[in-house]
Order: structure tokens, then sequence, then C-alpha cells
């Protein structure tokens, strides 16, 4: 595979993640990443920073991208589930859906890029909610 050369950097990530304006335009911005050799990511609600792995050890972590939210404790799928839906469907914005994940219990998300997925947890580290991500 010709990406497992590649060594990620932040400006890339940087650039793919502008092409993103909503939840709508999440499988396109995956697919950028794949073709710069990310492996999977975690972004984490509480302040945005995002921790970046790629082939043979490489990692990179973006800078925070907000001041911190406080994440609730004890976790509410069905709310999640509904704030997911209208983020996909491109009517919230990126940090409306940050917000509410803190809301509803989120403390983070991790795409795998082989299995195409993304992961949400809760405070505890219990997988909230697992999605296949459309190709």
């Amino acid at each position: 595979m010709r990406n497992q050369q590649l060594l990620f950097t932040g400006d890339q990530i940087s650039e793919a993640h502008g092409k993103v304006k909503s939840g709508a335009d999440f499988p396109a911005y995956i697919q950028d990443l794949k073709e710069l050799g990310v492996t999977h990511y975690e972004t984490f609600v509480e302040d945005g920073h995002t921790d970046y792995f790629g082939y043979n050890g490489h990692k990179i972590t973006s800078a925070p991208k907000y001041s911190n939210l406080p994440i609730t404790e004890t976790s509410n799928k069905k709310q999640f589930q509904t704030d997911l839906k209208l983020h996909q469907e491109g009517k919230t914005d990126y940090p409306t859906f940050c917000k509410d994940c803190a809301k509803s219990g989120i403390k983070k998300w991790a795409v795998h890029m082989a299995k195409m997925t993304c992961t949400y947890y809760d405070k505890a580290v219990n997988r909230i909610l697992v999605e296949q991500i459309p190709k």
C-alpha cells in the first residue's frame, strides 16, 4: 500500500479538515485522511484536540480547538443519537456538535480507517455507539 510510507503533517490534516462544513462532509474527510496515511484518530470533546496515528508509530496531536467543555458524568445515548443525526444531516456545525456531545456525556470518538468505523465513548470509556462510515 503506497500510503504506508507517508508521514502526514499537521498542515495536511488542517487542509483536509478545512473542507468540512458539516457532518455531511465527514465521509469525504475520512477518504482524504486515508490518502494521507492516517490509520486512525481520536478526537477529545473536552477541548477538541485530536491524536492522529499513522504507520510505523507516526503520531501527531492537534492543538485544542476551544476552551474546555465540561463533559456530563452520565451519558445519554438517546439524546446523543438525535444530535448526531442532526449533525450528519448538516443541520448543526462542528462547535454545536461538540457541545451536544459534552451534554450527552461523550468524552471522545475514535475513527478507524481500515474498519471504516467511528466509535463514541463516554467518560468511563464505555462504547456508546459504533457507526459504519459510508464510503
